[in-house]
């Protein structure tokens, strides 16, 4: 605030201008003003449906505060520190446009509970907003599985090869993440859309508001049925930035094996240029930056989530400052959800080819196949744990001299158990090995293909 500026007549100076500066919050809350101007016609309208102030007072107010809007889009309404949030400028320019009845629309009103509404209706919007990039992730999700439901490739526990499977049945494991992030947020959403605007400071107000009909106004499902908790709740936030860590946890692991995918290492996966750069000193390099800084940038909401339990662990009842400190976070978190869905699913659908050759060598390459040699015999009879150590026996013994499973010949076979037939390459045959897992949500192809046709119409509701 300017030297001139005091609170009010119990203040006999204004701040010091560094503190002001401390103080100021306009620097990040301007984020909030397009739902400070909303929430603040439906409190101008309740105030004239109660009777509180005249009918054309509350005509002023509403086209006041629409006026503030226009000039905020055309660039015009820009105001500064001085200002100290978005909340008081508005105020201060609606008063400028519409004299002193712009003073009454504060009445039965705080700050705190309308800092309160306008996060929540700035976060219900954004959770929409990420719900519907979450949705179009899936559908590149689909649209690449459905293009490779009989392309294989090798699973993985441990980082060791386990078991081939299908090519799609791995990326729908992302799909089914990303649906339960898409079924979280609108968890979330259902208590972020619940209104606290009549609140007052912290014990409501002797004016007879309807709260009622301002939630009405502005979509909201409930209103705080407790003064003290609706200015002072943040569990809401804590909640969506719990959302948001799994978005980049669920984000960050896709992330991780394409950068495995793409090294020489594997050679799974080919990046285009439109996604990819290069080294500033070594030219035959091409570097997996998008998929890296996704990695990287799922810390920082991990960290805005941690802050926030932080504040809240010991703010005694009802608002404190301190709360002042959940916007910064709040508003990069969604940013960086919102920016890594999107350079992900870029990745996904412009940048990425998968090389099936390569997976196609890679599946026949080593002993994933040990478990259904085992399969095999217990399906013959033999007791699985007996079948179990002697296909070890049959891995070590092959290792040793050099060779894999599909080098073995008959008589080797029948030499370790009688029940081997010359079936028994069949069964082993990465494509098989792959088809015979037939059992709801296993990555047998035809379990593949009905996932696909369940995942597709779950997106299209």
């Amino acid at each position: 605030m300017t030297k001139e500026q005091t609170w009010s007549q119990r203040f006999e100076s204004a701040l010091h201008p560094a503190i002001a500066r401390f103080n100021a919050s306009i620097g990040f809350d301007i984020e909030l003003i397009e739902y400070d101007l909303t929430g603040s016609q439906a409190h101008a309208k309740m105030l004239a449906h109660t009777g509180i102030i005249s009918s054309e007072e509350g005509e002023q107010l509403v086209a006041g505060l629409e006026q503030i809007r226009q000039e905020y889009h055309q660039g015009k309404f820009q105001p500064g520190v001085d200002a100290e949030d978005v909340h008081f400028a508005v105020e201060k320019r609606l008063t400028e446009i519409v004299g002193d009845v712009g003073k009454k629309l504060h009445t039965a009103r705080s700050r705190n509970d309308q800092v309160g509404t306008d996060t929540r209706l700035y976060l219900r919007d954004q959770i929409q907003q990420i719900k519907s990039e979450l949705r179009e992730f899936q559908g590149v999700l689909l649209d690449i599985a459905e293009k490779h439901v009989e392309t294989l490739i090798p699973g993985y526990t441990h980082l060791q090869r386990a078991q081939p499977v299908s090519l799609a049945h791995h990326l729908l494991a992302y799909f089914q993440m990303a649906q339960r992030d898409w079924e979280r947020l609108g968890d979330v959403s259902r208590r972020v859309n619940i209104s606290p605007l009549g609140c007052g400071a912290l014990a409501g107000t002797t004016f007879p508001i309807d709260r009622h009909y301002t939630a009405k106004l502005l979509d909201f499902d409930d209103i705080y049925a407790n003064s003290l908790d609706g200015v002072s709740d943040r569990d809401f936030a804590i909640e969506f930035l719990c959302a948001a860590s799994l978005i980049m946890v669920h984000l960050s692991r896709l992330a991780e094996e394409v950068i495995l995918w793409s090294s020489e290492e594997f050679r799974f996966v080919t990046l285009k240029d439109s996604c990819a750069t290069g080294s500033s000193i070594m030219p035959q390099k091409k570097n997996p930056d998008v998929p890296e800084l996704v990695r990287g940038k799922t810390g920082r909401v991990f960290g805005h989530l941690q802050a926030m339990l932080v504040i809240m662990k010991g703010l005694p009842l009802a608002y404190n400052k301190d709360l002042q400190e959940d916007k910064e976070g709040l508003f990069d978190s969604v940013k960086t959800v919102k920016a890594s869905l999107e350079a992900m699913t870029i990745l996904l659908r412009e940048g990425l080819e998968f090389r099936t050759q390569r997976l196609a060598e890679a599946v026949t390459e080593d002993f994933s196949n040990a478990t259904d040699v085992a399969d095999y015999l217990a399906a013959r009879g033999v007791p699985f744990r007996e079948a179990y150590n002697l296909v070890g026996k049959v891995v070590k013994t092959s290792i040793a001299a050099g060779k894999l499973l599909k080098d073995l010949k008959l008589e080797e076979w029948q030499q370790l158990h009688p029940a081997f037939a010359a079936d028994i390459y069949e069964a082993i045959s990465p494509r098989q090995v792959v088809a015979a897992r037939n059992s709801y949500g296993g990555t047998g192809f035809v379990q593949v293909s009905k996932a696909l046709i369940a995942a597709r119409a779950q997106i299209d509701r």
